[in-house]
């Protein structure tokens, strides 16, 4: 197999572009490490044991029926109702208790993310595709968040956690390539900016509450990201946490919306039009005919199995145990040419153990790892490389800038 590389060419830095900040905090300009796509390359990265864990332990709800969930019963001898919010059926479920105590399971699950942030420095992201580095910034960034839920819980509301300058989404709490990043480094930064502003990619990024996208139960990956993430657009602005209109004139939207102004310059305008690409039914002929958009609907509520009022059928597992278990055996059987994951059988142990899963096939490490040397010695001598060719046994430099063709 051959896979063309074009414009190899400039030393990473290990510096930031710019030190100024936006409006959420994150950096200004994408960090050079994450800049740079190969659209012809055919490597992909394996998250095998993310998906494993993600159906372990997440409950697909379906869609929301926009049906307001009972109140609960009565408190014997008061005259206090139990209120429950219009969005208190909605939104998939994440099963945190099976990670309370249970110090293996966590330590697994924070392997998923230092695995994460280790690739990079592997592999460049500049060797994959625009889509492949989509999925990658995706699972990333949401393992990130169920980690620091996780940690927290079993606290129910995250408001105060999310919002402010000590927010979850505001601190440094990922290393990428040498790169500090937060959260909202990645989502305002580097996904808005490498992929031109698309607000379909914000459906992507797991908040841990019921009021935002929902979590899936299979990773992200390069090859299916983009329909996934229109599906998960289409559930939630066709949920009562995404929309809803009860009065005349006005309509609802979720304060995600508002949050991510960023997406919508022309607010009103911008954001009638995205919810009118996903909306349907008659919510999508309220939203025609309303006079003003109020982007209001808040549930800061964390979308734990435990505080779920529906009823949901489906195995789960509810053990240490189980929950390692699934995991194991993930690496897939199709070798060749591609980044798999090599997690496989024993993966718990590994978890257990502080080892760190790698997700490079061996091979493919070994030609990158010597794509790299040749650049820095050709940087040395040229100040410049550009790798023309990658083929499985033989890695040819272009003969205009190598000294040893001419």
């Amino acid at each position: 197999m051959i896979v063309k590389y074009i414009g190899l060419a400039t030393l990473i830095a290990c510096g930031l572009l710019g030190t100024y900040h936006t409006a959420h905090g994150a950096l200004s300009e994408v960090p050079e490490q994450f800049q740079g796509y190969d659209d012809e390359s055919e490597f992909v990265i394996d998250y095998g044991d993310l998906t494993a864990l993600l159906k372990t332990v997440v409950v697909d709800v379906g869609r929301s029926t926009r049906r307001v969930a009972a109140p609960g019963a009565d408190v014997t001898g008061t005259r206090m109702k139990t209120k429950v919010k219009m969005t208190a059926n909605e939104g998939n479920r994440f099963y945190f208790k099976t990670f309370k105590n249970e110090e293996a399971s966590q330590e697994f699950l924070r392997e998923i993310q230092a695995s994460l942030e280790q690739l990079p420095s592997e592999a460049p992201l500049k060797h994959f595709s625009r889509d492949e580095q989509l999925a990658y910034w995706l699972n990333l960034y949401n393992v990130t968040v169920l980690n620091e839920v996780v940690a927290i819980y079993p606290k129910k509301n995250l408001k105060k956690i999310s919002r402010g300058k000590k927010s979850i989404f505001e601190q440094k709490l990922l290393n990428v390539a040498g790169v500090p990043l937060s959260l909202n480094d990645i989502q305002y930064t580097i996904l808005t900016q490498n992929y031109d502003g698309n607000p379909l990619i914000m459906y992507g990024l797991y908040q841990g509450i019921i009021g935002g996208p929902n979590i899936r139960k299979t990773a992200y990956v390069g090859s299916d990201v983009y329909r996934a993430l229109t599906d998960n657009a289409r559930e939630f602005v066709n949920s009562n946490r995404g929309t809803y209109a009860k009065y005349e004139g006005e309509f609802r939207a979720s304060s995600f919306y508002d949050r991510n102004k960023v997406y919508f310059p022309n607010f009103t305008a911008d954001l009638t039009q995205h919810l009118s690409t996903y909306l349907q039914g008659s919510m999508l002929t309220k939203l025609e005919t309303a006079t003003k958009i109020k982007a209001n609907i808040d549930d800061w509520s964390v979308n734990d199995l435990g505080g779920s009022q529906r009823r949901i059928g489906g195995s789960l597992a509810t053990s240490r145990a189980a929950l390692l278990d699934s995991v194991k055996g993930t690496t897939p059987a199709d070798g060749g040419g591609v980044m798999g994951a090599a997690v496989g059988a024993g993966s718990s142990s590994m978890a257990a153990k502080g080892q760190r899963i790698s997700r490079i096939d061996p091979g493919l490490l070994a030609i990158l790892h010597e794509i790299n040397d040749k650049r820095l010695a050709e940087n040395q001598r040229n100040a410049s490389v550009s790798i023309e060719e990658l083929e499985d046994d033989d890695v040819k430099t272009d003969s205009a800038t190598s000294s040893e063709e001419q």
